[in-house]
Formats: structure tokens, sequence, C-alpha cells
């Protein structure tokens, strides 16, 4: 299978792998990505978040642990991962390695931390998390943290900006070349970015408001303010992200929002951020195997330069552009 998505999202380490106490690892995991299914559906390079749960979302999933200390115990799972898989999975941090991957046959695997609440306004723990390979942070999940203030369906919260120790972080991840990562963010905090940021940034698994109301949702200003920086969206393949209320993702929905954010942001702005095992939504596609159908799908509306683009071409030219 030929090697062309870079996939900007999932949730695999966390979610399928270090809370398993060892029976579920990239070899085994059943859910929507393994080894074989990365390889099966042809990836180039996958974005393996360290999602932080905290608050009621920790309580839920048994999480006891202080966000800094669950960080290194998802990051030790991870280095056991590479080290099983180095055979076919190898660390990337920016272009050159991603390209020298290809050439070997191996699967990049991209280190990024979903909330920035670990960081608890140390900057010192930024320099820490590069040195280790982060390469994307997203500034918020569905809390306040040191940086800033999630989505809310509260105007007051959705309307505040950065935090001051956000901006520096902004900075200071231009700097030594780490992509910050807009999804679930604030709106405010979104325009912080835009303002701030002078690199090109990304929604790493987002998708449009206009056609589907949901505050993790970009606007169509969002949307070209992206566009205008250089940044990607990469489309999330939750059900309720792409159409209201609903449980099912068909291929048709992702397309129509990949179509929209053509329109709004630029052919340049388009990717995928599939949200892999971190969503419960029934999928038409299945899994990671099933990237390849919605390439068909979108055939009647791009050309092949352009679906390559979209696969795998924009992210390459984003990550040349800001990682080292």
């Amino acid at each position: 299978m030929e090697m062309r998505f870079i996939d900007t999202h999932c949730d695999t380490m966390g979610e399928c792998i270090a809370r398993s106490e060892g029976k579920v690892t990239l070899q085994n995991n059943p859910g929507h990505i393994n080894m074989e299914k990365l390889i099966r559906g042809g990836a180039m390079a996958e974005f393996f978040a360290i999602f932080i749960p905290t608050h009621d979302s920790g309580a839920g999933k048994g999480v006891t642990l202080p966000p800094y200390d669950y960080f290194q115990f998802v990051y030790k799972a991870y280095l056991k991962e590479l080290e099983a898989n180095k055979d076919v999975l190898a660390p990337a941090c920016n272009y050159d390695d991603i390209m020298a991957n290809k050439a070997a046959g191996k699967v990049s695997s991209v280190l990024t931390v979903e909330d920035g609440v670990p960081l608890e306004g140390k900057m010192e723990r930024l320099e820490e998390f590069y040195q280790k390979g982060v390469r994307l942070i997203s500034f918020t999940w569905n809390y306040e943290n040191s940086l800033g203030f999630p989505n809310s369906k509260d105007p007051e919260i959705m309307n505040r900006g950065l935090k001051q120790f956000g901006l520096d972080c902004i900075e200071r991840m231009n700097e030594m070349g780490m992509l910050v990562d807009v999804s679930h963010l604030s709106d405010g905090g979104f325009w912080d970015v835009v303002k701030h940021s002078k690199k090109p940034f990304i929604a790493s698994h987002s998708c449009c408001r206009a056609l589907c109301n949901h505050t993790r949702n970009l606007t169509d200003e969002m949307l070209h303010a992206l566009g205008e920086k250089g940044g990607v969206v990469g489309i999330n393949f939750a059900s309720q992200f792409l159409n209201e209320g609903a449980e099912y993702t068909d291929i048709q929905s992702v397309v129509r929002h990949m179509l929209h954010i053509r329109d709004k942001a630029g052919l340049d702005a388009l990717g995928f951020g599939s949200d892999f095992d971190g969503i419960t939504s029934t999928l038409e596609f299945k899994d990671y195997t099933g990237l390849p159908l919605i390439v068909d799908a979108l055939k009647p509306h791009f050309t092949d330069d352009e679906i390559d683009k979209i696969c795998s071409g924009n992210m390459l030219r984003l990550i040349r552009d800001t990682l080292k």
C-alpha cells in the first residue's frame, strides 16, 4: 500500500494502550488504529496524542495521577511501543525525519499533547516536552488551564482570550519549532493565536461550524483566517462535529466539510485529523484501513494532485515550515 496519509490526531496511545496494563499494544489494538491497519491503510505519518484527562473526564476514566505525572505515564508507554515496533514505526520531529522514515519504509510517529494543562505555567516543561519529541500541543481541552480557556456554550468563556502564559508559549513554540493547535480552544483564544503566532498553526481535529453548529467547530471567519496564515484543518471524523446529533459518520458528510473548508480556507488548508480511538461514532469506513474509501469519494471534486495535497502534501508543507 502506498504511504500517502498524514493524520494529525488520534487517541490510541493514551486511551487504548497506556491504561491497559500491557494488554493492548499497537500490534493488537482492536480499535481504529494498530500497526497492521496503519500499513494497510497507507499511513505515512500518524500524530499520536497524549490526552490528559482531568476533572470529570479524569474521574470517569479512573485517572488519579496529576496532569504532569500522567503525561510521563503515557510517554513511557509510547517509548515502549516505539521500541517494540521499530522495524515498521519510527519517531519523527520534522520534515527530514518523515522523509527519511518513508524512504526506509517506516511509518512516522509524531508525538503531541492534547491539553496544555501539564505545563502548569512552567516554561521549562514546554522545553522538556520539546526535548522528548513533542511537536504539537493543543492549548486546551474542555477546561480552563494555565494557557487559556476552552470552547464553551457560555459566551463569556467562549470569548475569553489566552492568558499571558499562553501568549508566551506561542512565541516560544514558534522559536523552537512546535505547532500551536487551536482545536478545543475558545474563540477568543483562536483569535489571539491568529494575532500573535508568527508561524502557521493547526486545527488538528476540527470541522465547520456553518455546517454543524458545535462549539468545537470553526466558523467561516476562522477558516479564512487560518488559511491566510498558512494553517491546516484536520477533518475530525466524530459524527457530532459533522452533523448535529448524529451518531453515524458517513463518507459524504466528511466530503461535505472538506469542500466547505476548501471554499473558505483554500485547498492548502485541507487535511485529515481523524480523532481515531477517541471517538465513539459508528464509521461507514470502519477504521484507518477505510481512508482510501474517502479518497475515492473525493475524486469527483478534486484532481489527483489536489487529493495528494489533502492526504499529505499540505501537512508536509506545514511541517517543513514550522517543525525543527
